[in-house]
C-alpha cells in the first residue's frame, strides 16, 4: 500500500501529446547551448546563524511525543530521524526490531519502505528522460508492447503516456490493498495480465486515481528502455551513487541482525507477517531501507535547493529533483475550524512524479510520501526551502507514520527557527530601491525616467507622481532608510523609510525588461496615532485578555453594541489565546490606527477608529497581518 487517499490525496500531471525522445548527444548539446547570466543570481540564504541550535531545542519534545505514541499505540518499533542541511542530526530507535529477540531499533535497522519506492522508480524514469532515451509524453505502449490490446473506456480517451503513469493519471482503478499482494508476481504473469488488459475507473488523463499497477508498468519501462533489469538499474544507477548500500529489493540481501521483523496486531498480540518476495510489482513498493540510508535520500532531495551555480552531483540533475517536488495538479484542500485542543488548519495537496506536495499555513512547500505494506509503515516529509526533512519507519502493518512526521515538523516550527531561506535582492532591485529613496527625498525627472518602466507613467501621469510624493514629504518630513530591502524574489521586494513623523513602507516590482525597470511602485503611509488612539489600542487588548464591562463602557462610543463586541473579543481569545499589542502598522495620525497583536497561538492585526475630535472608539476591525494575508488569514 502505499498511500491512503484520505491521508494524502494526490492527482496527476496530465498530458496527451506524443513526442520522440532525443538522442543523449542532442540533449547534452542543447544544454551546452544555454546561456547564463553574469553575475549569477544569488541563491537564497538562511539569515539566523543560530538556526540549527534553535531547531535542536525541539528534539526533546519530539522524542517524548514519539515515545508516548509508541507506548500508547503498541508499535513494536519505530525509527525516526531529522535531517537538517543535508546532515542526519537526530536519529533515534524506539521499541524493538524483533519481538522474540528484543533486538533494539537503531539507525541501521532495515524496514520495508513500501510506496516510498515509487519516488525511486520515478527518478529512474526521469534519469532516462534526461539522457534522451524516452519522452514522458510518449505513449506507454511504445515501450511496453503488451499494452497494445488495452480497450480504452471512451472514444475520446487520451492514450496512456509515461506522464500519466508517473502521476497516477492513467485511469486504472485504485488498487490498495490488492496491489500490495502482487509484489511477488512473476514477469511472465505480469506480461500476461497486461496483454489481457485492465479495466478503467476513469478515462486516461481525466483525474487522479492512485495506481500501484501504473508504477509496476513503469518498472517494465525502465527494464525495456535501459536493457537492464529494473532491480539492477535501481542499484547501479540510483542507490549505489547515493551510498544507499543497505537499500535493497530482496529480503535475503539484508543481514538478519539488522532486519526489522514485520508484525500485525491481533487483539493485543503482535503476530509476525510473511514478507512477499520481490517481483514484477516491486517498482511500486518493494524496497527495504534503513533510517541512515533514507536520510541520505532525503538529504539528496534537499540538496536540489536552492537553485545555484555550483557543480551538479548525483544520479540526476538538481532541476530534475525540483521537478519531482512540483505538483502536477492540485489534489485537495482541507480546512478545519479546530477541534478540541487541535487548532484551526488548512491543508492543500498535490502530486507530481512519485512524490506528493503539501502546503499549510505554516509551510509554503512540503514534499511527502507514505508507505504501507503488511508488516510495515513509513513516511518521508521534507521542506525544500527550509532545508529540513523527517523520516519515520515502523514494523507494524500500515503503521500511520505520517502523523508522527507532521507533529515533529510542528514542534520544530514552534521554536521559531523553522523559516525558509531569504531571497537575495538582485543588483537591479537594489538600484531601484536607492533610486526610489532619492525620489522620495526629492523628485528628479532624470532619475525617474532612468528607473521607471513605461507602464508607470501610463498608469499614473508624471504630474500625479510628483504631487503624491510632495504630499508624502509634507506629511512625514525628512525620511531615512531603515534596514535593508526584504526581497520576495530577485526582482520584487519591500523596504521601509523611517521619517520625522511615522514611516513609509515601499514595495516595488521590476519588469521583464533589459535592464530591469520598475513596473510597480507603491507607498504605505503610516502616521503615529494620537494619544487617544494609542491608549485605545492598549485598552482594547486588555479587554481581549479579560473583559470588563466598566472598561468597555469607558472605551467605546455609545454607537458600539457592547454585547456583540464582548462576543467578538471572546471568540478572538478562544482561537488565538492571550495577546499583547505590537507595532503600529497603519494609520492617518488622526482618526484611524492599526496595530499588530502578538498572541499566544496566531498573530492578528486590528484597526481602531474614532470620529474627529472624539475620545472614544467607534469601530474595531480585526484582519490578518500583512505578511500573513497572502497565505492564511488565521
Amino acid at each position: 500500500m502505499v498511500l491512503s487517499r484520505r491521508l494524502l490525496p494526490l492527482v496527476a500531471l496530465l498530458a496527451s501529446a506524443c513526442g520522440s525522445p532525443k538522442p543523449p548527444e542532442v540533449a547534452k548539446a542543447e544544454r551546452r547551448d544555454m546561456q547564463f547570466a553574469r553575475p549569477a543570481m544569488q541563491p537564497p540564504v538562511f539569515l539566523d546563524p543560530q538556526r540549527k541550535e534553535k531547531l535542536a531545542g525541539a528534539f526533546p519534545a519530539i522524542e517524548r511525543y514519539i515515545a508516548d505514541v509508541v507506548a500508547r499505540r503498541g508499535f513494536p518499533g519505530v525509527a525516526f530521524g531529522i535531517v537538517i542541511d543535508g546532515e542526519l542530526v537526530y536519529a533515534k530507535g524506539f521499541g524493538v526490531a524483533d519481538v522474540a529477540s528484543k533486538a533494539p531499533v537503531d539507525k541501521d535497522t532495515v524496514f520495508r519502505i513500501a510506496s516510498l519506492t515509487k519516488s525511486f522508480t520515478a527518478m529512474s524514469v526521469l534519469e532516462l528522460r534526461d539522457e534522451g532515451k524516452l519522452s514522458l509524453d510518449d505513449p506507454a505502449v511504445k515501450y511496453v508492447p503488451e499494452l497494445a490490446g488495452l480497450r480504452y473506456p471512451t472514444r475520446d480517451a487520451a492514450p496512456i503516456t509515461l506522464r500519466h503513469l508517473l502521476g497516477h493519471g492513467a485511469g486504472f482503478p485504485e488498487d490498495n490493498p490488492w496491489g500490495d499482494r502482487q509484489l511477488g508476481l512473476s514477469d511472465a504473469d505480469f506480461s500476461k495480465m497486461m496483454r489481457e488488459g485492465f479495466p478503467f475507473s476513469t478515462s486516461p488523463g481525466s483525474t487522479f486515481e492512485y495506481s500501484n499497477t501504473g508504477f509496476a508498468i513503469l518498472g517494465r519501462v525502465i527494464t525495456n528502455v535501459s536493457g537492464i533489469d529494473y532491480a539492477d538499474y535501481l542499484r547501479t544507477r540510483i542507490l549505489s551513487p547515493l551510498g544507499m548500500n543497505r537499500t535493497v529489493l530482496d529480503e535475503r540481501m539484508v543481514e538478519k541482525a539488522h532486519l526489522a521483523r514485520g508484525y500485525r496486531k491481533e487483539g493485543d498480540a503482535l503476530v509476525p507477517e510473511v514478507n512477499l518476495p520481490h517481483g514484477a510489482y516491486g517498482a511500486m513498493g518493494g524496497l527495504y531501507s534503513s533510517l541512515a540510508d533514507m536520510a541520505r535520500y532525503v538529504a539528496y532531495h534537499l540538496s536540489a535547493w536552492p537553485p545555484r551555480d555550483e557543480r551538479e552531483a548525483g544520479p540526476v540533475r538538481r532541476s530534475t529533483l525540483r521537478e519531482m517536488h512540483e505538483s502536477g495538479r492540485a489534489t485537495g484542500l482541507w480546512a478545519s475550524p479546530g477541534l478540541g485542543e487541535e487548532p484551526p488548519f488548512v491543508y492543500a495537496t498535490g502530486y507530481a512524479f512519485g512524490l506528493g506536495k503539501f502546503e499549510t499555513c505554516e509551510f509554503t512547500r512540503g514534499v511527502s510520501h507514505t508507505g504501507g505494506l503488511p508488516g510495515y509503515g513509513s513516511v518521508i516529509q521534507f521542506l525544500p526551502e527550509y532545508g529540513v526533512g523527517v523520516i519515520a519507519m515502523s514494523n507494524l502493518t500500515y503503521a500511520p507514520m505520517q502523523r508522527l512526521a507532521y507533529e515533529a515538523l510542528q514542534r520544530l516550527h514552534d521554536t521559531g527557527a523553522l523559516v525558509p531561506r531569504a531571497f537575495v535582492p538582485s543588483e537591479a532591485l537594489v538600484r531601484a530601491k536607492e533610486a526610489t529613496r532619492r525620489l522620495v527625498a526629492k523628485w528628479s525627472d532624470a532619475e525617474a525616467d532612468a528607473i521607471f518602466a513605461d507602464s508607470l507613467y501610463l498608469d499614473k501621469p508624471r504630474e500625479e507622481w510628483v504631487k503624491d510624493l510632495e504630499a508624502l514629504r509634507a506629511a512625514h518630513g525628512a525620511c531615512r532608510e531603515e534596514g535593508t530591502i526584504e526581497a520576495e524574489n530577485a526582482l520584487r521586494g519591500t523596504f521601509r523609510l523611517g521619517c520625522e513623523k511615522g514611516w513609509i513602507g515601499v514595495s516595488l516590482t521590476l519588469a521583464p525588461t533589459s535592464p530591469p525597470r520598475m513596473q510597480a511602485l507603491d507607498f504605505h503611509s503610516v502616521l503615529p496615532p494620537p494619544s487617544a488612539l494609542a491608549s485605545g489600542g492598549d485598552k482594547l487588548v486588555r479587554l481581549v485578555n479579560r473583559w470588563d464591562d466598566a472598561g468597555a463602557a469607558e472605551l467605546f462610543d455609545t454607537s458600539v453594541d457592547l454585547g456583540r463586541m464582548k462576543a467578538l473579543l471572546a471568540g478572538l481569545k478562544e482561537i488565538r489565546g492571550g495577546c499583547r499589542i505590537g507595532d503600529v502598522i497603519g494609520g492617518d495620525g488622526a482618526t484611524r490606527a492599526s496595530f499588530g497583536l502578538d498572541c499566544q497561538k496566531y498573530p492578528v492585526a486590528v484597526e481602531i477608529t474614532r470620529k474627529a475630535g472624539a475620545e472614544k472608539l467607534d469601530g474595531v476591525r480585526f484582519f490578518p497581518p500583512p505578511r500573513e494575508a497572502a497565505r492564511c488569514a488565521q
